[in-house]
């Protein structure tokens, strides 16, 4: 039997869904184009965002992936993955910054992102996973955790759909 994954179902996604504590302590939503490089996710967003400031504040956020709902086969059990995630501020001089950078360029076109590395407000973080979930329709359920935080482990427990 193959291992699962969860690289398969967010390959085609561009961007995703980043939750972060505000600084009253409430959850705040938001989105953000992605590059998936080495195991991490990495967001290239303004320190004007809401998000970015959160960030800055706070070092944990989530990230949720979604199937579309107009490609559901049912609206109650979209195929979803949650991912709490710790976070870190990448700075340019990093050597993890000019490579991710790279994948950043491949995947939305060097012009857009070097017209934002130009923009001395925006910076790159990495998420790395320290748990999460994934749920792929009724009965279809999992842990995401294992090796790099990318594997689709079974759940144990609970009494399922009665």
């Amino acid at each position: 039997m193959s291992e699962k994954t969860i690289l398969p179902f967010i390959a085609p996604f561009k961007s995703v869904v980043i939750g972060t504590i505000g600084k009253e302590g409430l959850p705040f939503s938001s989105y953000a184009p992605f590059v998936h490089y080495d195991h991490r996710f990495y967001i290239f967003i303004s320190d004007i965002a809401t998000h970015a400031q959160n960030l800055k504040r706070e070092d944990k956020a989530s990230l949720f992936f979604i199937e579309d709902e107009t490609q559901a086969a049912n609206i109650f059990a979209r195929k979803r993955i949650s991912l709490q995630c710790d976070a870190a501020l990448i700075p340019r001089d990093n050597a993890k910054f000019t490579p991710v950078m790279a994948y950043f360029s491949n995947k939305f076109g060097s012009d857009m992102i070097d017209m934002l590395l130009n923009m001395g407000d925006f910076n790159l973080y990495e998420l790395t996973t320290a748990s999460g979930e994934a749920t792929f329709g009724f009965g279809e359920a999992y842990i995401v955790g294992g090796k790099d935080g990318e594997m689709l482990l079974p759940r144990q427990g609970g009494s399922g759909h009665k």
